[in-house]
């Protein structure tokens, strides 16, 4: 039976607009509370939506109004409020990406979530997006046939004053790395979504385009899925004047390119009715900036799904989409792109 729920935010920057805009969004959500170390952005940001503000963690996990808690935490701060929430025993908590900067971290996670009976989940909000959906059918369906190649571009561009106004950014303690693990991190979710496990990577990482930053802005890795497919990543924060993300999926009987929300390129040996209609609709179907040069250019649609996703949820006693294990798949894959570049070799799973 669909319920309605009342959301918590931990945390008030910039990310947290968008998911007071998503939850405002639902009919069957609505926000209550929020929380933040800094009580003046708080009281800022409760003002704005009307809801109430708390300067106690403990206090805010109190409120028996909030059943679900979002984290907008940087992404090195998400673990100690996540398992607050948990130990708390909200009914869910979701973690803005990635769920958290290192596997171990994750699965501390998830094994709390697991312990305490608390649904977990992570904004991939792309995996929501038409286009990445219909090329997963396709995939599920054979229509690919064997798959070859899958490529991730992940070509954006950041200014240095991105870096430099806020000192927590392209540092390894709260960002946990750089053009991967905060900007890379969608499209690599994707990849591993389309292709499944992988069995080993080998990379290079640098920093081109920035000064005083301790992370990446400019990778690229190659990698083997388990079904033998090659894969190829590359991404940027260094890269003039940003592009949108493409993926690039090849099979010995189709292919597929998406670039944000769009499909730039669908065919098939075995042509279906609903292809042209397909090609027609999702040519030019991106509604945002994709954050390629500007990361406030994002919409909340998306992040509206993956809540909407853990709302049904509950009231359906399934698993979401998004769960903390799936979630940790790309922190997995990127930890090892970093290692591999690191210690110069290649990295087997």
């Amino acid at each position: 039976m669909a319920g309605t729920y009342g959301f918590g935010i931990i945390g008030t920057g910039t990310i947290a607009e968008v998911h007071a805009m998503a939850a405002e969004s639902l009919g069957n959500a609505k926000l209550v509370a929020c929380y933040d170390i800094n009580g003046t952005r708080s009281d800022d940001f409760a003002s704005r939506h009307n809801i109430r503000s708390y300067h106690d963690i403990g206090q805010f996990l109190a409120d028996t109004d909030v059943d679900i808690v979002t984290i907008t935490t940087p992404s090195g701060a998400h673990l100690e409020p996540a398992l607050a929430a948990i130990k708390a025993r909200k009914k869910a908590v979701i973690i803005e990406k990635p769920i958290e900067i290192t596997t171990e971290r994750c699965d501390m996670l998830i094994n709390a979530a697991e312990e305490n009976g608390v649904m977990l989940s992570c904004v991939f909000q792309s995996r929501f997006h038409d286009a990445p959906r219909l090329v997963r059918k396709a995939i599920d369906e054979g229509r690919f046939g064997r798959i070859t190649l899958i490529d991730a571009q992940i070509k954006w561009f950041r200014t240095q004053s991105y870096y430099d106004d806020i000192a927590w950014h392209g540092t390894w303690k709260m960002d946990g790395g750089g053009a991967l693990m905060n900007q890379g991190i969608h499209a690599i979710d994707l990849l591993r979504w389309f292709g499944g496990d992988v069995s080993d990577v080998s990379s290079r990482t640098a920093t081109l385009g920035h000064e005083r930053i301790e992370v990446e802005d400019t990778a690229g890795a190659v990698l083997t899925f388990t079904n033998g497919a090659i894969g190829i990543i590359e991404g940027s924060t260094a890269a003039y004047p940003g592009f949108l993300k493409r993926i690039e999926i090849c099979g010995t009987d189709g292919s597929a390119i998406i670039e944000e929300e769009s499909l730039k390129f669908w065919q098939f040996r075995e042509e279906r009715p609903e292809d042209a209609e397909i090609r027609e609709k999702y040519a030019d179907f991106t509604s945002t900036g994709g954050g390629a040069s500007d990361p406030k250019k994002i919409g909340f649609h998306g992040h509206a799904s993956v809540f909407a996703d853990v709302m049904n949820a509950l009231d359906t006693g399934r698993s979401p989409e998004i769960s903390g294990r799936e979630a940790r798949k790309a922190v997995e894959l990127i930890e090892a792109i970093y290692r591999s570049s690191k210690e110069d070799r290649t990295i087997k799973f």
